[in-house]
């Protein structure tokens, strides 16, 4: 499975699937206009190894909320990332059981190397 979560109106996820050049067997998902499932959030878990690893801590709530001041569980950040898409750190890209996460030029140009073959 390939798979890139993004936001549509994100230019720099713009920016990397341009640079991923997606054809038919990568599928897009614009997590503002499809939210993420409790079940995807897992499987994206299941290969990261930690919802913080996919907890974005520059979203504008994160320090509206406070939450930069408290001591999150594993629990809430789930919890955080299915309430609120901005809290998924992004882009999520999925090549079979390789997980690429955020915009770092390493994580990006790893990704580029791993959609391309």
């Amino acid at each position: 499975m390939k798979k890139i979560y993004h936001l549509s109106t994100c230019n720099t996820c713009q920016r990397i699937i341009s640079e991923i050049n997606p054809d038919d067997s990568i599928v897009l998902q614009d997590i503002k206009n499809e939210a993420i499932t409790e079940k995807q959030l897992e499987q994206m878990h299941k290969l990261a190894g930690s919802y913080e690893s996919l907890f974005s801590k520059r979203a504008q709530l994160y320090r509206k909320r406070g939450l930069n001041e408290q001591k999150l569980s594993e629990s809430q950040f789930k919890s955080l990332i299915l309430e609120h898409y901005t809290f998924l750190k992004r882009p999520v890209m999925i090549v079979n059981d390789i997980i690429f996460i955020g915009n770092s030029k390493k994580v990006v140009a790893e990704a580029v190397n791993a959609f391309s073959k």
